[in-house]
Parts: structure tokens; C-alpha cells; sequence
């Protein structure tokens, strides 16, 4: 008797062609980006096969074509495609609601993220960061279990007590939840289903591949992200992230690499920074008030409303007004729960001004708040306990990191940090899981 294959199983695909083609010159066969990104398409459906997924990983890696900024930008766009989707415009309404404008700040949706894959096993930077920025600004953190390290950004909320239901937040209930607080946190396998079906054939390859490097560029609110920090674990993805970035479409963000291959700003020494600066475009032809976002025009070749530059410059933590700190005293606990204690302490303002961890986490806050304009204010009324001197010393791409330093301080110690927190896990356990 025939076997009987369910007709709501998928059929594969063949993506032969295109593997003989990659492998060994895929530049001398003219493959181009559009059709990796088609093929990778492909694997969210659950259309290729495990051997033909691990084949196209693998010839990815070893030409090196996975860290092209082409390739990046195309997949991490397939990516976002096939992701469980959001309602853009409900979205939209809720940000331009809640979102607090200041300096060249909009009120848009931002957020903060790494690679990982850095191998230094330090505390949870940039989702405390995330935490902290999101007392003035509107956060969308994208995050995950962790793959390389112990404490994942998803496993360090899952540590914290009270628990925030970050399963509950979903395309469905996200609109709901920003009502509400100005922090959302978007766990990768709610938002990007597909991704179960590469899982195994990651695992078994025992290599990172192009989707460690997706992560940071597929946050599923893509079109409504203002600004983004993103730290790479290598020195060399730095130029080719600006790239990706800058095809994609974004207008403010900095890639930022710790010269120890660190996918953080260091507290130990000299980070690398490429920096994308949105400047206005003297021949738009369109109008002038950026409050028109909804200006559009049928000629394809009109020129944009603002232009995009990649500026590269280094910080240290000097240009943060900070002394520097040495790796190993900023290791954390290593496991959730004891980064979470940590966490906790920070957030409620229990750690001595002067803590390596705190100065760690100061500095990347600080960077996000400077990235986002919120500093290029001359004036400052973030409320109770804001001593209102604004620093307007500029350091290194023309940045008011200390500036940004002194935001993040006020947020710690004015208890909105732990408020942003504590609003946030309420909102969330108070959605609708069904």
C-alpha cells in the first residue's frame, strides 16, 4: 500500500543549482543576493530539506558569502518577511502616541543588541541597557535564549522576580502592551516561527552561520525602528554591518565593536564605531517639515528627504566622563538568576556609583540615548531628580556622550528605571494569552 503524505506538508524545494554555483567561486558563477536570500526564504517555510539548508550554510560560510553586506541585508529582509506580522499601521499610532520627542530624538521605536559569539561571558549589557534607555525612550528589544553564552537576554528576564510573560507578547497583543509602557521585549521564537526549522541543522553544524548574524537586523518592527546600537564580536563585520544597515534603509545607528572582539562598547579600552548619521538632503524637492512622514511621489528618481553617512571614530570610557575597567571584574554571575540579582540591584539603585557593572552598563545606555538624539537637546526636563546641566561637550563623531551618561545616571537613580521595569512586567502579565 502507497504511503500517504499529508497534503498540508509542504513540498520541498531544489536549490541544487544554486549550491553547484556557490561553491567554489560563487563570484565568478555571478551569484547575487537575491537568489541566497530566496533560497534562505525557503527554510522558513520548511520548502528545503536538511541536507540542502546544510549544504547552503555551509558553502555560505566557508566562501565567506555570509558576510557580505548584500547578502546581510537581503536575508535579514526574508527574514523579517516571513516573521509573524504586526499591524504597521496600529503600530505607527501608538508610537506617535507615546513616543516623547526631544532633540532630534522623534519618539520612535529603538533598540540595542549583539551578535554575541564574543566568548568574553559578561554580565547582560545590552538588555539592561535596553531597560534603563526605555525611561525616555520607547524600546523594542528583540532577544533570545542564549546560544553561546549562559544567560541569554530571554533567560535573564525568565530569572527576574516578578516574571514578566514575554510569551504573551506577540504581533497580536504588541500594540496593547506599548499602550501601556514604553518597554516591549520581542522573543525571537514568538515573532519568527520559522526559524524552528533550521534549529536542528544549526545545532548539527556546530558553526555559527549567517543567521547569528541576522538576529540584530530582523527585529520584526523594523519599519517603525528610529534608532539602533548593535555590537558585533569582530572587527571586520563592522564596515559590513554599516553597509547592510544603510541598504535596509536605516537612518541612525552605530555598530560597535570592544577592541577585544567584544559585541559590547568596553569598559576595558578602545571600542570601534561606525556610525550612520541622517543629515538633511539639499535637493529634496519635497516638504521641508519632517512631521510630513507621509509625503510620497511617483517619480522613482527624486531625490530622498535626508541622506545617510557612515562616520568611524573610537571610544574609550574616558569620553564617557568614566575610568576604564578590566573584563574580568564585569563578568556578572554568569547564570541567569545571578545576573538577575544584579539586574535588580541596579535597577533599584543598590550599587555603589562607582561599580564596574554599573559603569558598563552606563556607557552603553549612554550610547543609545546619543545614537537616538535624544542629546542633542540643549535643555533637559526628564522630571524629578534632574539636576537640568545639560553637558554639551562632544567627544569623539561629534557625540554628546557624557550627556548620555548623565541621562542614564537619572534614570537609575530617580527610580524611573525601576518603574519603566516594573510597568512593564505588570503590562505584560495583564495581556490576553489566548
Amino acid at each position: 500500500m502507497a504511503e500517504t503524505v499529508p497534503h498540508d506538508k509542504p513540498q520541498h524545494v531544489s536549490i541544487t543549482p544554486l549550491l553547484k554555483r556557490l561553491w567554489p567561486s560563487p563570484g565568478e558563477a555571478n551569484v547575487g543576493a537575491d537568489e541566497i536570500a530566496l533560497a534562505i526564504s525557503h527554510i522558513f517555510t520548511d520548502q528545503l530539506s536538511p541536507v540542502q539548508t546544510g549544504a547552503l550554510l555551509t558553502a555560505l560560510h566557508f566562501t565567506g558569502w555570509d558576510r557580505r553586506p548584500d547578502v546581510i541585508a537581503k536575508c535579514a529582509a526574508a527574514m523579517r518577511e516571513a516573521a509573524a506580522p504586526v499591524d504597521k499601521r496600529a503600530l505607527r499610532a501608538v508610537v506617535r502616541k507615546r513616543g516623547r520627542r526631544e532633540g532630534s530624538y522623534r519618539g520612535g521605536l529603538c533598540d540595542i543588541v549583539g551578535t554575541g559569539g564574543d566568548s568574553h561571558s559578561t554580565f547582560n549589557i545590552s538588555t539592561t541597557s535596553s531597560i534603563i534607555a526605555s525611561s525616555l525612550l520607547l524600546l523594542s528589544k528583540h532577544g533570545n535564549r542564549a546560544s553561546t553564552s549562559k544567560s541569554g537576554s530571554a533567560d535573564l528576564l525568565h530569572a527576574m522576580t516578578p516574571i514578566p510573560n514575554i510569551s504573551a507578547i506577540k504581533p497580536e497583543t504588541i500594540v496593547e502592551l506599548y499602550e501601556k509602557t514604553n518597554y516591549a521585549f520581542l522573543f525571537a521564537p514568538v515573532f519568527h516561527p520559522g526559524m524552528k526549522y533550521v534549529a536542528t541543522v544549526r545545532k548539527e553544524l556546530g558553526w555559527r552561520t549567517i543567521f547569528n548574524l541576522l538576529g540584530p537586523l530582523a527585529n520584526p518592527v523594523e519599519g517603525a525602528i528610529e534608532a539602533r546600537v548593535v555590537g558585533v564580536a569582530r572587527k571586520d563585520l563592522g564596515p559590513v554591518f554599516a553597509e547592510a544597515l544603510k541598504m535596509s534603509g536605516a537612518k541612525k545607528a552605530m555598530i560597535i565593536c570592544g577592541e577585544e572582539d567584544l559585541d559590547e562598547i568596553s569598559c576595558a579600552g578602545r571600542t570601534l564605531c561606525w556610525r550612520l548619521v541622517e543629515r538633511p538632503n539639499p535637493d529634496f524637492r519635497g516638504p521641508k517639515e519632517e512631521d510630513d512622514e507621509d509625503y510620497t511621489t511617483s517619480d522613482e528618481d527624486a531625490p530622498p528627504r535626508s541622506i545617510v553617512d557612515v562616520e568611524h571614530f573610537v571610544l574609550s570610557p574616558a569620553d564617557f566622563g568614566l575610568p576604564a575597567h578590566p573584563l574580568s571584574e564585569v563578568s556578572g554571575g554568569l547564570l541567569p538568576h545571578e545576573n538577575a540579582e544584579i539586574l535588580t540591584n541596579m535597577l533599584q539603585n543598590n550599587m555603589a556609583r562607582d561599580d564596574p557593572i554599573l559603569h558598563f552598563v552606563l556607557i552603553n545606555a549612554a550610547a543609545l540615548f546619543v545614537v537616538s538624539g535624544l542629546c542633542d537637546a540643549d535643555t533637559s526636563d526628564m522630571g524629578d531628580y534632574d539636576d537640568r546641566k545639560v553637558i554639551t561637550e562632544t567627544g569623539p563623531g561629534n557625540g554628546r556622550w557624557k550627556e548620555g551618561v548623565r541621562r542614564a545616571r537619572w534614570a537609575i537613580e530617580s527610580g524611573e528605571a525601576w518603574k519603566s521595569w516594573t510597568g512593564f512586567v505588570e503590562a505584560s502579565n495583564q495581556l490576553d494569552t489566548k
